[in-house]
């Protein structure tokens, strides 16, 4: 980890990463993720069971795209911290020889790296230090572990919230899709404040965020969701709560977070 990496982490302000991973039951958090992490919770009981259902759904649909699509290479950003189910470990349980390349700027997941890059022989894994908010520089970084001429899995699971400009998060989208070949496949969860999907307790929940940590978060309709997977070929269920997405059998009830897998045609 270099000096720069070490001045990056703020130990001071919650950081999205490590308030997810306390909330996912894991340790890679201060005390402040947890005050914060306890905070949000006390305003949005449900957070912790979002957490999961959102863990959850990157396990279905990992191995969906690696079983039933014939996916051999994932591009996940946002990758967070390490925790059960990562998208190699699923994929190459699914395919020994899927590729993966985890993209995040997040120092503390840096430091992390090591134990995203443990995947199978036959496969490659690979992590990429790169902002969501500049598409050209991750595209630029992934060759040669993937191959953009073959479909690619992009995978954002709850990054768009961090994009606050709709437009800007389009563009992120579009740009990366322009660039991986028919039959890739798009898969988004993103928080929503749908009262349909009793998002409600996102409004305070969200807002103290913003006031207490970092980075800063909004919620989008469904509207806004669904104009991420214009041109694309959404699949069945369509827009639902990621907890809805082809569920497990005893699955929970639905979360304010929508979940999608779309594919290019």
């Amino acid at each position: 980890m270099t000096s720069d990496h070490i001045d990056r982490v703020r130990t001071d302000i919650a950081h999205n990463a490590r308030v997810w991973n306390y909330w996912l039951g894991g340790k890679d958090n201060y005390p402040v993720d947890r005050a914060v992490g306890d905070r949000v919770t006390a305003l949005h009981p449900g957070i912790g069971e979002v957490a999961r259902a959102d863990r959850a759904f990157l396990r279905r649909t990992v191995t969906y795209l690696a079983a039933e699509a014939g996916i051999r290479q994932f591009l996940d950003i946002g990758t967070g911290l390490p925790t059960a189910d990562n998208t190699h470990e699923v994929a190459q349980r699914v395919a020994p020889d899927a590729r993966i390349v985890y993209v995040d700027n997040d120092p503390i997941v840096l430091t992390h790296a090591r134990a995203l890059l443990t995947g199978s022989p036959e496969g490659a894994t690979e992590y990429v230090d790169a902002d969501a908010h500049r598409p050209e520089e991750i595209l630029a970084a992934v060759e040669p572990t993937l191959d953009l001429a073959r479909p690619v899995a992009v995978m954002m699971l709850g990054i768009l919230n961090f994009v606050l400009d709709t437009g800007e998060a389009r563009r992120i989208v579009r740009t990366l899709m322009d660039a991986v070949p028919s039959g890739s496949h798009l898969v988004l969860t993103h928080p929503t404040t749908d009262p349909a999907l009793g998002g409600e307790g996102n409004v305070e929940a969200m807002a103290f965020w913003n006031a207490n940590a970092t980075p800063p978060i909004t919620a989008r309709t469904r509207e806004e969701f669904g104009s991420f997977l214009v041109g694309l070929e959404v699949l069945e269920p369509g827009v639902v709560s990621c907890a809805s997405w082809r569920p497990d059998r005893g699955q929970g009830a639905p979360v304010p977070q929508f979940g999608a897998v779309a594919r290019k045609p």
